[in-house]
């Protein structure tokens, strides 16, 4: 409702408009999109059957909220959106610091007001975008940045004493009343600051500097928090946490596929970018198959999580590689190559937290292992496990002649074991790594046996993902220097291990009969 005739409280009245609760404003307008099979929270993937259900539940209770998760799990993304179950406008009486209910003022202001003018008290009409306070808990937050505190200034310039209700300034919370408020990373809030929320939560006073205020504020109030907070920095004291009434789980995307939705959906790849550089899939599930390994590495603090922020930055930095290459050689158009991954890394370091372990190994060097883990995962998606291969090869039970016959690598790495390496440079054309790729020896068969003729670029694109591959199975060596990265034989590189990325405890025998 808002209708620019309606501008005082008797023509209000008139137009019989009934007040409600910010909470049963929410719950009213939720069962209508409900009932109309509308999606309440746009853009949040994953959360169909879990987060996204609890929410509703909450919403519908009229509880405040708390979304428990690591970084990066759409919990603040969540507060937002709920901005859009609010009714469009609401009246407020014009001038009040803190959205005055035209029908039920709680501001020494709004009272006054509503005394002195009556049915004439004019209100103002505000728009729901405007109804949402958020602010990001720090150590520094004062109890007079939330609820409020005396004005001296204030008192000074209206000559008023410091008794008189007049002098206040009101805090964040106060002013954000007939709206949603959100504290992001709440145990980072200090626990006296948190005490200082209990009676705003359950009784809905406030108390400053010795006022006796009761201010029944209406907010619906969402609150955000990560658990490793809990152990590092702070934690929620127990008398709050008790106060709100539904705290609700997020997670991480739980499959690929949804990884890979929104992962397209929030990278921000250029208009001029995207006609110029083809992104397979492969590609873009090698970039979600980095994060998901990152979750479960050793060497990652699993308790900080692997925010999808990763990948968001992994995309468009592996598009900036390919593109700035593309524009290196004045190629009209080209695609993201394996080798381009390498582009990815700065996108890696700055979004895993390490354990001690991790440390030692360097940032730079658990970065390049998650993406050898990634690729040798997604290979065997694509192509035979030369796992289950040695296994079966391993038993004995076959002939040579059958073994030699059932490996499909066995041309590509007798191709290499006759001294024959491939030098692949990250900026090199197109053109030089397709002449490359195509040079090596029963790849190309390799490739058509398992994935039929495509284009000549999408089969060497799979010709780079079968050497990488056979790489992190150990079948052949791969060494990254400066720039470019070499494929050889591993006994070669074995003997000279000491300038390689192979060690003696990658060496098995059985990979070479």
């Amino acid at each position: 409702m808002n209708h620019p005739n309606i501008a005082t409280i008797g023509q209000l009245k008139a137009a019989g408009y009934q007040p409600k609760s910010i909470k049963e404003e929410i719950r009213h307008n939720l069962i209508g999109k409900l009932k109309g099979r509308e999606i309440t929270f746009p853009g949040i993937l994953g959360y169909e059957d879990t987060v996204i259900p609890d929410t509703e539940r909450a919403l519908l209770s009229r509880h405040n909220i708390l979304f428990l998760g690591l970084r990066g799990q759409a919990k603040t993304r969540m507060a937002r959106q709920m901005i859009e179950l609010l009714d469009e406008y609401i009246p407020a009486i014009a001038g009040s610091e803190i959205n005055d209910d035209p029908f039920h003022p709680i501001s020494k202001f709004g009272r006054d007001l509503l005394h002195e003018k009556g049915d004439d008290t004019p209100i103002e009409w505000i728009h729901r975008s405007q109804r949402y306070g958020e602010k990001l808990a720090t150590p520094d937050v004062s109890v007079a940045d939330l609820i409020g505190d005396i004005d001296p200034i204030k008192a000074a310039n209206l000559k008023l004493s410091f008794a008189d209700e007049r002098v206040l300034h009101f805090g964040i919370i106060p002013r954000s009343n007939r709206c949603i408020f959100v504290i992001n990373e709440l145990p980072d809030l200090q626990a006296r600051i948190q005490v200082a929320l209990f009676n705003i939560l359950q009784e809905g006073d406030i108390q400053i500097r010795g006022f006796k205020l009761r201010l029944p504020l209406d907010i619906l109030f969402v609150f955000t928090a990560n658990p490793e907070d809990y152990t590092n920095r702070g934690s929620i004291v127990t008398p709050l946490k008790d106060r709100i009434e539904s705290q609700i789980l997020t997670h991480y995307p739980k499959t690929i596929e949804t990884a890979l939705a929104i992962t397209e959906q929030e990278a921000q790849i250029m208009p001029e970018q995207a006609g110029r550089v083809e992104v397979s899939d492969l590609i873009k599930r090698l970039i979600e198959q980095v994060a998901f390994e990152a979750r479960s590495n050793e060497y990652v603090d699993k308790k900080s999580g692997v925010s999808a922020r990763l990948t968001i930055s992994a995309l468009e930095n592996a598009v900036s590689t390919a593109e700035r290459r593309a524009i290196l050689h004045g190629e009209k158009n080209t695609q993201v190559w394996v080798s381009d991954l390498s582009g990815i890394i700065p996108s890696i370091t700055g979004k895993i937290e390490l354990v001690y372990e991790g440390e030692q190994e360097g940032p730079y060097q658990v970065a390049v292992n998650l993406l050898d883990k990634a690729i040798r995962s997604l290979f065997v998606t694509y192509f035979p496990d030369p796992e289950s291969l040695k296994k079966k090869r391993n038993t004995g039970k076959q002939s040579a002649q059958q073994r030699e016959n059932e490996s499909p690598y066995k041309a590509v790495v007798a191709w290499f074991d006759a001294g024959n390496k491939v030098d692949i440079l990250v900026d090199a054309t197109d053109r030089q790594k397709i002449d490359q790729l195509y040079a090596v020896s029963g790849l190309h068969a390799l490739v058509t046996k398992f994935h039929g003729s495509g284009s000549e670029t999408e089969t060497a694109l799979l010709m780079e993902l079968v050497l990488h591959g056979l790489s992190s199975h150990s079948l052949i060596s791969k060494k990254i220097i400066e720039g470019r990265i070499e494929f050889k034989d591993l006994m070669g590189s074995m003997l000279n291990f000491g300038t390689g990325s192979m060690s003696e405890e990658d060496f098995n025998e059985d990979d070479f009969n």
